[in-house]
């Protein structure tokens, strides 16, 4: 019995002989057999004789399509699946080769669109919904990508890609509560073999939600499956820092170091965490050791509360008011300035500081608390 289907493709079926006919159709099958097997040059020469003989054969425009995207040879791909499109529109093989390749192009919104002409013909396909999904993710189209998630999930509740990429949508736009909802399903479903990139999801949602100790649950878990893996580790130093338990932190820090001694960041961290427990001439190495490998904002900002902390005021108050000529909207700076003013006895300059803030037209509670601190504290000197 000859494929139906591949008998519907042909543009005027009874010009080819039987002999014919069953030579394409066998080809085909063969071609298709040979891609899997990765016998690609065998299956391109297969494909090729197919269109000598019909040079707008569906299958043989595809079959080269597949052979060129599994070779990155996506252009070359495009061009074998227009090819198809052209003279078979509904071809949802050629649509969805085509789709994936502008995807790998980094050209998401064509590949949306020919996904979503893919779905005329085939609405409830799993696969071209989840794409669909990340590459309106990808797009930042919020509403798109999550309406194209929860089609999925309606269809199969426990779709891994849904749950995880659904998660990673709302994560994306910091609402990390609703990305914990569809990542502890994902958990819930798979405890057995979760993947590590679901527990240190799981546990950056609870950092960003400063649920500390929550993530520390689920960065050990990762730890666990994954002994080095760096976000796990990141992820359970900084959550014993924002537990304000530092020697665990610094533990952490110090591993990743160990593996990867140019990470300003986390040499950053380090000179803050030994700043916390007072350990000033290590806290002192570490940033410089950052400003080493490069410039760190963080790292001179920790330098001076370093001399702010150690009463050296004035030394402090010239390398703030150099970050603020750099960073003028980061209000951190202008507080820890007033600071040291304030501990100077310089009332005048801590509200004026302050207040330059202000003027750039910000907002923002604590400093406008601060000023009227201040005031009051004045109006007291001045009695």
């Amino acid at each position: 019995m000859l494929d139906k289907k591949l008998l519907d493709n042909f543009e005027d079926i009874s010009q080819i002989s039987d002999n014919e006919l069953l030579d394409v159709t066998e080809k085909s099958k063969r071609g298709y057999q040979l891609i899997k097997e990765e016998r690609l040059l065998e299956a391109e020469a297969l494909f090729n004789d197919i269109l000598e003989k019909d040079d707008d054969n569906n299958y043989a425009l595809v079959g080269l399509g597949d052979i060129e995207r599994k070779k990155l040879n996506f252009g070359n791909a495009i061009i074998y699946y227009q090819r198809c499109l052209a003279k078979h529109s509904n071809n949802n093989y050629a649509l969805f080769g085509l789709g994936d390749c502008y995807r790998s192009l980094d050209d998401y919104k064509r590949a949306t669109d020919i996904w979503e002409e893919y779905l005329k013909y085939d609405p409830e396909n799993i696969t071209v919904l989840t794409r669909i999904a990340s590459s309106y993710r990808k797009l930042k189209n919020f509403q798109k990508s999550r309406q194209s998630y929860l089609r999925v999930l309606e269809i199969v509740p426990d779709n891994d890609y849904a749950l995880v990429g659904i998660g990673h949508l709302y994560y994306d736009f910091k609402e990390y509560k609703e990305a914990l909802k569809y990542w502890l399903k994902m958990y819930e479903i798979n405890q057995v073999k979760i993947d590590v990139r679901v527990l240190t999801s799981i546990g950056n949602c609870y950092r960003k939600l400063k649920e500390f100790s929550k993530g520390i649950y689920f960065f050990k878990k990762a730890l666990e499956i994954s002994p080095n893996n760096f976000y796990a580790i990141f992820g359970l130093a900084d959550c014993y820092r924002g537990n304000k338990e530092y020697h665990e932190a610094l533990k952490y820090w110090l591993s990743i170091i160990e593996q990867d001694s140019k990470n300003n960041l986390v040499l950053t961290r380090i000179g803050d965490t030994y700043r916390y427990l007072k350990d000033y001439e290590n806290s002192q190495l570490y940033y410089k050791k950052a400003l080493d490998v490069d410039f760190d904002m963080f790292a001179i900002l920790g330098l001076a509360l370093l001399q702010k902390e150690q009463g050296k005021y004035e030394e402090a108050l010239v390398a703030i008011k150099n970050l603020i000529k750099t960073n003028p909207k980061n209000s951190i700076l202008y507080i820890n300035a007033a600071e040291c003013y304030e501990a100077l006895g310089q009332i005048e300059n801590a509200i004026d500081i302050l207040s330059s803030f202000l003027q750039l037209g910000m907002k923002n509670v604590t400093i406008i608390d601060y000023i009227n601190n201040l005031n009051n504290l004045r109006k007291k000197l001045d009695v």
